[in-house]
Order: C-alpha cells, then sequence, then structure tokens
C-alpha cells in the first residue's frame, strides 16, 4: 500500500507534458486515477450543492469561526497558522478553541498542546467538529467581545486596551478550524486559504489525479490567502526519503533511512543527519530513539510574515472586525 501511495504522489505532481517520462506502471495508472478524479470531482461539488440549495444547512454557532484551509493535500502550513492566529487571538485578550479533526494519531492535536500548553488556548479534536465545538461553549461559556476604538477609529488590538482590561478568562470568544475549507457543516466568518508556494498545484488535476481537493474556481470564496514557503522559491538540491503524510514508521522504513545514509556517508564521507518534521515526531520519536547511532533533528515550524510594513497589525485588525461585536 505504501508502495502505490508513493506512485499516486509521483504522478500528481508531474504534469501533463512529462507523463511519457514516467515508468510504465505509473502510465498505466494515469487513466485509472483521471476517471476516479471525475468522480471525486462530481462528488464535492454536488456536495457544495447540497448546501448552496438548502438542502444541507450549516451549523452557526455562538461565537465567530476563522477557516484555515488549502486546495491540496499536505504541507500547506495550516497548522503554524492555527497557532499564530490562536497567539495573535490572546494578545488581543481574546480566549480561542482551536478545532482539529484529529486523524491519523492525532499528531497536529499532541504537537499544538506542547507548543501551547500554558496559553488560555483550548484544543478540540475529533470528525465531528461542530458537537466538539458546542461542548466547548457549554463547558466554558461564551466570551462577549463588544467592540472598541481608539482614537484613530481602529478596532484596540491589544490587551491593555479599556475593552479588555479584565484578566482573560476561560470564556471563548472565536474558534479557529484548522483544515476547514471544505468543512461546509460549519458556518465561517473569515475564510484563510494556505498556498504551497513551493509547487502551488501538482499538475493540476483533482484527487487522486492529482492533489487538489477543490477546484480552483474555489478560492473565490477566500477572504485572505497565505503565500507559504514564500522564501524557499528559489532551486535546491535536497538528498531525501519521501514517506506519505501522516505515515506510521515501521522498522522496515527505519532500514530504508538506514540504507540512505549509509550510502550519503560512502559518497560525501561525512555522516548525515536526519531531519523530521514535527508531526512524524509526535508519531515515531520512539521508534528513532531505538537508533542511538543516528542523529535526529526535529524541524520546528512557526509562521512569520515576510511582508513589509505593517502587515501583522492590518491582519490583527482583519481578524478582530471579524470577531468583535458592533
Amino acid at each position: 500500500m505504501e508502495g502505490l501511495k508513493r506512485i499516486v504522489v509521483r504522478i500528481a505532481y508531474t504534469a501533463d507534458d512529462h507523463v511519457s517520462a514516467l515508468s510504465p506502471v505509473h502510465r498505466c495508472l494515469c487513466p485509472f486515477l483521471s476517471a476516479a478524479s471525475h468522480l471525486y470531482a462530481f462528488a464535492v461539488k454536488f456536495r457544495e450543492k447540497l448546501y448552496t440549495w438548502g438542502i444541507f444547512k450549516p451549523t452557526r454557532l455562538a461565537v465567530p469561526v476563522i477557516s484555515v484551509g488549502n486546495l491540496t493535500w499536505g504541507g500547506n502550513g495550516k497548522t503554524p497558522m492555527t497557532e499564530f492566529l490562536a497567539l495573535l487571538f490572546v494578545e488581543a485578550g481574546i480566549s480561542p478553541l482551536i478545532l482539529i479533526r484529529g486523524y491519523a494519531g492525532g499528531d497536529e492535536t499532541r504537537m499544538l498542546q506542547r507548543h501551547l500548553i500554558d496559553t488560555a488556548i483550548k484544543i478540540g479534536s475529533g470528525p465531528n467538529r461542530g458537537n466538539i465545538a458546542a461542548s466547548f461553549l457549554q463547558q466554558y461559556g461564551v466570551m462577549k467581545c463588544n467592540r472598541k476604538s481608539d482614537s484613530t477609529g481602529n478596532v484596540c488590538l491589544f490587551k491593555d486596551c479599556d475593552t479588555f482590561a479584565n484578566k482573560l478568562g476561560n470564556e471563548i470568544g472565536v474558534i479557529i478550524l484548522d483544515d476547514g475549507m471544505q468543512h461546509w457543516s460549519l458556518s465561517r466568518d473569515l475564510d484563510i486559504v494556505m498556498l504551497n508556494c513551493i509547487n502551488l498545484w501538482g499538475n493540476g488535476h483533482m484527487i487522486p489525479r492529482g492533489p487538489l481537493r477543490e477546484s480552483l474556481k474555489e478560492l473565490r470564496w477566500a477572504d485572505l490567502i497565505v503565500l507559504h514557503h514564500a522564501d524557499l522559491l528559489g532551486a535546491a538540491h535536497v538528498d531525501r526519503v519521501d514517506f506519505c503524510d501522516h505515515h506510521n514508521f515501521q522498522n522496515k522504513d527505519l532500514n530504508i533511512v538506514q540504507n540512505k545514509l549509509q550510502c550519503l556517508k560512502d559518497e560525501f564521507g561525512n555522516k548525515a543527519i536526519i531531519v523530521l518534521t514535527e508531526k512524524d515526531y509526535e508519531r515515531s520519536h520512539t521508534m528513532f530513539s531505538k537508533v542511538e547511532a543516528l542523529d535526529v533533528l526535529v524541524l520546528h515550524s512557526t509562521l512569520t510574515i515576510l511582508c513589509s510594513g505593517n502587515s501583522k497589525t492590518r491582519l490583527k485588525t482583519m481578524l478582530l472586525n471579524k470577531v468583535i461585536r458592533k
């Protein structure tokens, strides 16, 4: 199964005019993947229409909802953006609740819990995020955020403003929906879409022929588009061993990694170092700790705004205008 996943990923990031360079196995799979993509695209569009026609109705929660989503599978910076927004709201005196799907062993949930352990940020994990949100709101209550402007007419941004003079309590003032672009069952007040600048659309096809979870036309619903990896657009040569997103590492995978490391040592004469993503570490740190000879580094990702000027303040004002009631 893992081998098939790798083949599908390879096809998904190969442009149509380069398919001829793929192996015969890859090329034989393309027609079947294309047919599956058409079925997937129809199902996504039909589900969207059910909400547009009012047959399905999204749930409106008692507090504003900010969605952080993407158009393609994996590696788009949704979780770092979610953490960034949560800390931004805490800075503004508003207690957030983060809702995560919690699939694949809950690596993202554990990672966020470790990062945010000493904050007022709450994290709910599970497939039915509407019910989880309702449970949290019932348990902790709803924070009423009334609009108050400063002398320039801007919304107050920091805890020392009169609006947020009291100590930040348990009441929830905003919900951040991690991976929420396709989560039509909850109403959102702001949609943020993350795009990976290293490879924006793959080959431009829908899953499984390509990496797109929705049509590019769906970007029209975005209130804010964030370019992830915007400072990594140059060419680079990287030695790597690829596994699927949320892969559960086994001993056989370690053997593959060790063989790769030995090849690199034989070629360059130096001991190589393994770099894991933080999500991989959450799932597999005990596995890699078994091999004492390996030097393992964990890549901790945080979001930094690269735009010049007062971009963070403008973003904060935009968010608070959505959250603080008129």
